[in-house]
């Protein structure tokens, strides 16, 4: 009923930057907060940064300084800017939203994406 697609990872040197980008589609009536995960092998997923939807961001002590979270609410999307990145960044980055899904009344539910994968080489 909700589809998360993510877009923009690759592979970098470390240094680099990249950019990654979340569009949410399908019955939508509203969405709440949205964020950023990430999995390297062999781990648990864990908070990137997050968003609310009056553009409130928050991030993990990893990365803070360094990458920047933002959404275009107009176009259900959040983006996630990656700058000098390390190779302890890489992973497989997933893109979580909890979104209202049309209905009487609307009911929230967080939806996952499919994952990008972020290579970083040193």
């Amino acid at each position: 009923q909700v589809q998360l697609v993510e877009s923009g990872g690759g592979l970098v040197q470390s240094g680099g930057s990249l950019r990654l980008s979340c569009v949410a589609s399908g019955r939508i009536f509203s969405i709440s907060g949205m964020g950023w995960y990430r999995q390297a092998p062999g781990k648990q997923r864990d908070l990137v940064a997050t968003i609310t939807s009056g553009g409130d961001s928050d991030y993990a002590g990893s990365v803070k300084g360094r990458f920047t979270i933002s959404r275009d609410n107009a176009k259900n999307a959040v983006y996630l800017q990656m700058n000098s990145l390390e190779p302890e960044d890489t992973a497989v980055y997933y893109c979580n939203a909890e979104v209202y899904v049309v209905g009487a009344p609307p009911v929230s539910y967080r939806f996952w994406g499919q994952g990008t994968q972020v290579t970083v080489s040193s």
